[in-house]
């Protein structure tokens, strides 16, 4: 039986015709007019004679190529065309590749997202994507079938440790999600996210935490402007201090929103599809919302302006100017001036209440609508957005003054320190 030798295959040339070298059981190098050399087995199928092109030499040395021949003829061997198996092992490395969890969490995204709203969906995607949550980064290109329940809860441990454990339960929610899409559609078997449930840090249940005294209130304000924090989110802060919007609602602001204010009756027009709404109601116009702006939110609003004022959005990412700053970007400022626990961006609402309601307790109705706290019946809606429009605006301005009593000018907070 014909054996090739490593130097008889370095010796031969290109010819006028192609012309091939035997090895032995069914092996042979194929050499070009070229010059090129790809190493070929014949076998028989059913009858039929057929050629598997094996690998070019001299990237597939001699022995690999006895090798490939082995492992060809075995597979004919058991019944089977090598050719066609050769095929579906192309086609195997392929799905493995589209069957990384960040590939299926993508497919999952894009199926939801046309049923989400627009906030939402930047949410979702987010929480996948940023560095600081770490889950493409971390897993992003591993086989959905190989990531544990050990690896889904060391992506969780970091989020909670940073005070953000609502956030670590939306995730492993949306994770949870991503598996069980996996499952139905054949791609995975068991969903690792949905056994870290109860290992997952427990939450206290009841109200957010929220300082609801004016003076212990104020003082915080004033420990904020002291912290080093980029003036973005100091004015953030102070806004949402005024203004007492959903903070995601004013992290998702445009600058269209605040462009062209009328300088005597300062209005923020906040569509409905960015409210805090169903999304059947999303296109309702009615249910727009109205914020009657104090001397100081225009003023805080004029100190962003020069910050940021060029791009989109009020409020865009420290990283990527694209997309909005993180709700979390606030909370974190707050928890370093040592109010963890005890005060959330979200508690300012309370707050206002509280104090308004307080000192103001005819104006309740009036209140609950800056709270954005509207009656259902939607006629009644409409009716009270435009009927109190002008008391709104009046305890708008109460509020600003009793809140940034003494406080240091909105321009100041670009100037003070930087974290």
């Amino acid at each position: 039986m014909p054996k090739l030798t490593d130097a008889e295959i370095q010796r031969a040339k290109r010819a006028e015709k192609p012309y091939k070298m035997p090895d032995g059981g069914g092996l042979h190098l194929f050499v070009s007019t070229a010059g090129g050399k790809l190493w070929r087995y014949r076998y028989e199928i059913a009858g039929k004679e057929k050629l598997l092109s094996l690998g070019t030499y001299p990237a597939m040395g001699l022995e690999a190529a006895r090798k490939a021949r082995d492992e060809a003829r075995d597979t004919v061997a058991n019944g089977r065309d090598p050719a066609a198996f050769k095929k579906l092992r192309k086609l195997a490395a392929t799905q493995s590749a589209d069957n990384t969890f960040e590939a299926i969490a993508r497919e999952w995204y894009e199926l939801n997202k046309p049923q989400w709203v627009e906030r939402h969906a930047r949410d979702v995607i987010d929480s996948l994507e940023n560095d600081g949550n770490a889950i493409f980064k971390t897993i992003g290109k591993i086989p959905i079938t190989d990531i544990t329940a050990p690896d889904v809860l060391s992506l969780l441990r970091p989020i909670e440790k940073r005070g953000a454990k609502e956030a670590a339960r939306r995730i492993r929610q949306r994770l949870s999600a991503i598996f069980v899409y996996a499952i139905a559609s054949g791609r995975a078997t068991n969903d690792p996210a949905a056994v870290v449930k109860g290992a997952m840090a427990p939450m206290k249940k009841g109200r957010q935490p929220a300082i609801t005294d004016l003076a212990e209130a104020k003082a915080m304000l004033a420990n904020v402007n002291a912290e080093k924090a980029h003036p973005v989110t100091k004015l953030a802060l102070r806004i949402l201090a005024l203004t007492v919007v959903r903070p995601g609602t004013l992290a998702g602001t445009p600058w269209t929103e605040w462009t062209g204010l009328d300088p005597k009756e300062p209005t923020w027009h906040i569509p409905a599809e960015r409210m805090k709404l169903r999304l059947q109601h999303k296109d309702d116009e009615t249910r727009d919302f109205l914020v009657p702006l104090a001397r100081q939110t225009v003023e805080a609003i004029d100190a962003l302006r020069i910050l940021t004022g060029r791009g989109p959005l009020a409020f865009p990412n420290a990283r990527h100017a694209h997309k909005q700053m993180s709700e979390n970007a606030i909370g974190y400022v707050v928890n370093r001036a040592g109010y963890q626990h005890r005060h959330v961006p979200h508690g300012f609402r309370a707050l206002f209440s509280t104090v308004m309601n307080e000192r103001y307790r005819a104006d309740k109705p009036v209140i609950d609508l800056m709270l954005a706290h509207v009656p259902k019946d939607r006629v009644e809606a409409a009716y009270n957005r435009a009927e109190h429009l002008e008391r709104r605006r009046e305890l708008a301005q109460i509020w600003a003054d009793l809140l940034l009593e003494s406080a240091v000018p909105a321009i100041n907070l670009l100037t003070g320190p930087r974290r």
